[in-house]
């Protein structure tokens, strides 16, 4: 409330704060009707306080009392949906889908959510640009990368990563046995020209004939674009894009947030990188999601996630991922609040 009042008188405020100001206004607008409803209490309290024989007044009093008490819960559960609402942003990331454990069948289920995400996207009106795919021989995705921008899509999809598990009867298996198979999911912070700019001279840039179908144009056409760090030996290509311009584009948008994501793990003093924390080693028993094809169900693993009963409708990429993700982004945010909460409690102790 300090905080607000502070933000509020001022005259000019930069993005950061007006951003701070709309983020704080509706938590200050109920925690003044929670100090109105105390003062309330107390002023009743008050009243009772008096030597008051009178009937009438005491049971006004009471019923008062209720009323406010009765406010007070529905404004502790205001306060928290808003504490615990998703803070989304509008941004980019790159999200990568590699094949793991289990051969071909881990390929084309790599390939299938590749695709559940494109479809995601379509549905939370995102721009996607495919950067990279790698096929396998029967029509699966060894590794697929693609750019996401867009609002709320470095919050949501931040809780696609890690190693999602799928158990089914592969078309390739003539016994009819379940298989268990992994493919791993890494996003990562997409930069922005002003976070992060690279000069023309550390690229090497390489152009050539895009690989695989496309008919005269793929013969024809040195659409395909390579780009390599020289400082760091980075390398990126794309040639999902007929415009030699556009995959260029795609592919400095790619390594901006590959390099990025370098510097913030230079800066971190943690042993793995964001991108192992992610997605381990695609080791079976390292799952966050489990899609169970006989059974028809997707198992969310982590905390707060909620168990979803088909999963046909689930790979369409539409509201059940999405209620999904929101359903974990709050637990998130839940879990941030509960250790602040719990390290101003252990502060205070300390002090008094």
């Amino acid at each position: 409330m300090i905080e607000y009042d502070t933000l509020h008188i001022k005259s000019r405020r930069s993005s950061e704060e007006t951003r701070r100001l709309d983020e704080i206004k509706p938590i200050v607008h109920v925690l003044e009707q929670r100090v109105a409803l105390y003062d309330s209490i107390e002023s009743l309290k008050e009243l009772t306080k008096k030597d008051n024989n009178d009937e009438e007044i005491k049971k006004m009093i009471k019923e008062e009392a209720q009323i406010y008490l009765s406010r007070l819960t529905e404004v502790d559960d205001d306060l928290k949906s808003i504490l615990l609402e998703p803070c989304v942003t509008n941004g980019g990331i790159v999200l990568e889908v590699t094949a793991g454990a289990g051969g071909q069948e881990s390929m084309l289920f790599a390939k299938e959510l590749f695709e559940l995400y494109q479809s995601y996207a379509e549905y939370k009106e995102w721009e996607v640009d495919i950067a990279s795919i790698e096929k396998s021989d029967i029509g699966g995705i060894r590794k697929a990368s693609m750019l996401m921008k867009g609002y709320g899509a470095p919050e949501f999809m931040r809780m696609e990563a890690g190693v999602h598990r799928v158990q089914r009867i592969p078309v390739t298996e003539k016994g009819g046995r379940i298989h268990t198979s992994t493919v791993s999911v890494a996003v990562l912070p997409q930069a922005t020209e002003m976070e992060l700019d690279i000069p023309a001279k550390d690229i090497i840039v390489e152009t050539k004939r895009a690989s695989g179908a496309g008919g005269q144009h793929v013969n024809t056409t040195d659409s395909a674009v390579r780009l390599i760090h020289t400082p760091t030996g980075t390398t990126v290509e794309c040639q999902e894009g007929r415009s030699q311009i556009k995959n260029k584009e795609i592919a400095m948008e790619k390594l901006r947030a590959l390099l990025l994501q370098k510097q913030i793990e230079e800066q971190s003093s943690k042993i793995n990188s964001e991108r192992k924390a992610q997605v381990g080693s695609s080791n079976r028993n390292e799952k966050i999601r489990t899609y169970n094809y006989p059974q028809d169900r997707v198992t969310e693993h982590r905390e707060g996630g909620v168990n979803i009963p088909s999963l046909k409708i689930f790979m369409e990429g539409g509201e059940q991922l999405e209620k999904l993700q929101e359903s974990l982004l709050r637990q998130q945010r839940y879990e941030i609040l509960a250790a602040e909460v719990n390290e101003f409690i252990s502060k205070n102790q300390i002090e008094s």
